[in-house]
C-alpha cells in the first residue's frame, strides 16, 4: 500500500515479505503480493557486484534487469511490483551504496540497508549485521541515502546484547531520517531454533516513532495468517515482515487461509515460466516448500531436473513452459525485426553498433567477411582484428565485438553460435569502413580467392585488392548516431 498524499511507501500496518537470499527473487516476490503481502523485499543484493551493473530494459519479458558485465541478471523487476518492491542492499560503504541506489531508485519503491545478516558472505566484507559495532558507519551510510534519493531509506537490523544498547541504536538510526525500521529480534549469533526476543521488539516501538517491522516470529509465532496479527500485538510494532513462514508457503498472506503446497509450487512455477527465472532458483525455491517431502517422487523429480523444462514436466507445466517459450521467441524475433529495419551506426559507449545478422547463404562458401576484413587489414598494413565473444546466458546466444585500428564493432542482435557472432561483428565493422563484404553478387567477392591462392605461391600482395578496395568506399555518416 501507498500513502495517498505523497505516493511514497507506507510502512504502517502492513505484512512484508521478508528479504531472503536466492528466495525473494521476481516470481517469489509476485507470489507474495498476490497472496496479499503488502509491501515485498528482493533478496541482499552486494553493492560491489550491484555497482558494475547495467540498465536493460527487457522488452520481450516486459521487465528491468539490471545485468552484470558477465551478461548475468543480478536483479530482475517489472511493473507489476514497482510500487510496492524494496530493494536491499549489503554495503559498508556511503559512497558506493548512494551509487547503487540511485541506479535503481527509478525502478523500486523504496532502498533499504542490511544490517542483519549474520552469514560470513556479508559479514566478512563489513556489511550485514558486522555494522552493528559500527554506529558511525551505520549513521554515515543512512545519511548518504536519505539526502541524496527520492525514495524511502530503510534498514533492518538484529538486536544488540542489551536492552539499553538496542534501544540506543535505533534512536541514533531514527535520527538519520529512514522511513522505518525492521527488527530481527535475536542476537546476531542466535540461530531460529533460539527464540525470538519480543520484548527487545516492543521497547525498539515505544522508543522511536518511526514504523518498527518485527522479524523472526516464523515457525514460534506465525504459522497461519491469523497469528501475523497476533506477533504485531505481542511486540507492540507497527507492521510484520515474514521470512521462513512465507518462504515455506507465501500463501501465509492470504486472509482467507492457506492454500495446499501443491497448489502454491504451481502458482510459483508459472512465475517462473513467464519470467524466464533461472532454473536453478526455482529448483531452491521449490525445494524450500516441499521441505520433509523432498525425497517423495515429486521432490526425486525436481531434484535431478536441470532445466526449467524437466522442472515443468515435473508439475504437469510442459506444454504452458513450450507454450510461453515460443510466445517469447515470437517477441523476441519480432523485436529483433523491427531494430534491424535501422541500418544506421549507433554509438554505444565506446563501440560502434548496428542491427546486422550474419546469414550464411548471402555469401559464397568458399569467402566469409572475416576473411575480407582480414585481408583489408593487411593491404592496410594494420593489426589483424581482434574478436571477444560473450555469451548471454538466458538464452545460451552470443555476440562479439571486433577491434580494428583501435576502434571497437559489434552487432546489436545475437547469434546462435560463436562464429556467426564474428562474422556479424566483422560485417558490422565492414559496413561502417565502406569496405566490401563477400556477399555474393558483389563485384570483387573473387578477390579474397586470388589474394590466397597467389599468396600461396609467391607471398605478394595483389594491388589490384587495394585498388578496388577503396573504389569500394561506402557513404556513411562521418560520426555514428549517440545511443540514447
Amino acid at each position: 500500500m501507498t500513502a495517498n498524499t505523497v505516493g511514497r511507501l507506507c510502512f504502517r500496518n502492513i505484512t512484508a515479505l521478508a528479504p531472503m537470499v536466492r528466495v525473494g527473487t521476481l516470481p517469489m516476490r509476485l507470489l507474495a503480493l498476490d497472496y496479499g503481502a503488502d509491501i515485498v523485499y528482493c533478496e541482499e543484493l552486494i553493492d560491489l557486484r550491484m555497482v558494475q551493473c547495467k540498465r536493460v530494459v527487457n522488452e520481450v519479458l516486459e521487465t528491468v534487469d539490471f545485468v552484470a558485465p558477465d551478461e548475468r541478471v543480478i536483479f530482475r523487476t517489472c511493473e507489476k511490483e514497482k510500487d510496492r518492491v524494496v530493494f536491499q542492499m549489503g554495503t559498508a560503504d556511503p559512497d558506493r551504496a548512494l551509487a547503487v541506489a540511485q541506479l535503481v531508485e527509478n525502478d523500486v519503491a523504496a532502498i533499504d540497508v542490511n544490517m542483519g545478516c549474520p552469514k560470513e558472505y556479508s559479514t566478512k566484507g563489513g556489511m550485514g549485521s558486522a555494522l552493528l559495532s559500527d554506529p558511525d558507519k551505520i549513521e554515515a551510510i543512512l545519511k548518504m541515502l536519505v539526502k541524496g534519493l527520492s525514495k524511502p531509506v530503510t534498514c533492518k537490523i538484529r538486536i544488540l546484547p542489551t536492552l539499553q544498547e538496542t534501544v540506543s541504536l535505533v534512536k541514533r538510526i531514527e535520527s538519520t531520517g529512514v522511513a522505518a525500521i525492521a527488527v530481527h529480534g535475536r542476537l546476531k549469533d542466535e540461530r531460529p531454533r533460539h527464540p525470538v526476543h519480543c520484548d527487545y521488539i516492543q521497547a525498539v516501538a515505544e522508543a522511536v516513532s518511526i514504523p518498527v517491522i518485527a522479524n523472526g516470529g516464523s515457525l514460534d509465532l506465525v504459522r497461519t495468517h491469523a497469528d501475523i496479527e497476533e506477533f504485531r500485538m505481542a511486540t507492540g510494532a507497527s507492521s510484520v515482515m515474514l521470512a521462513r513462514a512465507a518462504m515455506w508457503n507465501p500463501s501465509v498472506f492470504r486472509s482467507q487461509g492457506l492454500l495446499s503446497v501443491e497448489q502454491v509450487m504451481e502458482d510459483y512455477l508459472k512465475y517462473a515460466i513467464r519470467y524466464d527465472n533461472h532454473a536453478f532458483n526455482t529448483k531452491y525455491c521449490l525445494c524450500q516448500m516441499l521441505r520433509d517431502k523432498v525425497e517423495s517422487p515429486l521432490g526425486k523429480q525436481l531434484l535431478s531436473a536441470q532445466t526449467t523444462a524437466e522442472i515443468s514436466d515435473a508439475y504437469g507445466l510442459q506444454e504452458l513452459h513450450e507454450k510461453t517459450q515460443a510466445q517469447l521467441q515470437a517477441k523476441r524475433e519480432a523485436l529483433q525485426a523491427n531494430h534491424s529495419h535501422s541500418d544506421h551506426p549507433v554509438l554505444d559507449g565506446d563501440v560502434t553498433t548496428m542491427p546486422v545478422r550474419f546469414e550464411r547463404r548471402d555469401y559464397p562458401s568458399q569467402f566469409s567477411p572475416k576473411m575480407f576484413l582480414l585481408e583489408w587489414s593487411r593491404q592496410e598494413k594494420l593489426e589483424q582484428p581482434l574478436y571477444e565473444i560473450k555469451q548471454r546466458s538466458q538464452d545460451r546466444a552470443f555476440q562479439s565485438t571486433v577491434t580494428m585500428a583501435g576502434k571497437k564493432y559489434r552487432s546489436t542482435l545475437w547469434e546462435k553460435s560463436k562464429k556467426y557472432a564474428d562474422q556479424a561483428a566483422a560485417i558490422v565493422c565492414l559496413r561502417v569502413l565502406g569496405v566490401p563484404e563477400g556477399k555474393t553478387g558483389e563485384a570483387y567477392s573473387g578477390l579474397v580467392g586470388k589474394r590466397k591462392r597467389e599468396g600461396k605461391v609467391n607471398g605478394t600482395v595483389v594491388d589490384q585488392i587495394t585498388e578496388e578496395l577503396g573504389m569500394r568506399k561506402r557513404c556513411l555518416p562521418e560520426k555514428p548516431e549517440q545511443q540514447v
